[in-house]
């Protein structure tokens, strides 16, 4: 279930580095793949680049501060879904609506 900004499966057809680093930010963000490593592997690589405690809090709040200032840039992504979590004044730019919405007629 890849929830990257970009349509998923987009960065497998980019830049090899991109492919990675994607894959890399889905399974520590979203444990995607967790299982395909073991239990050691993922230790090695925790100790490497620890992790804070309240990781997943913080990961979500630093989404939440990159984007507060610009909640226009949220519509069709996921990060829609933190500034719902994060700000109870947030509405969502409805795409159902911006289709009816639109100048041209029915």
């Amino acid at each position: 279930m890849p929830l990257p900004d970009s349509a998923p499966g987009i960065p497998n057809h980019m830049h090899p580095v991109i492919a990675l680093l994607t894959a890399g930010v889905e399974m520590d963000v979203l444990g995607i793949g967790h299982a395909e490593y073991s239990h050691a592997e993922r230790e090695a690589v925790v100790q490497a680049h620890p992790r804070t405690d309240p990781f997943k809090e913080d990961i979500i709040q630093a989404f939440y501060d990159g984007i507060k200032g610009k909640p226009e840039t949220t519509f069709g992504n996921v990060k829609a879904d933190v500034l719902a979590d994060k700000d109870p004044t947030f509405r969502r730019i409805n795409f159902c609506s911006v289709i009816r919405g639109s100048v041209w007629p029915a």
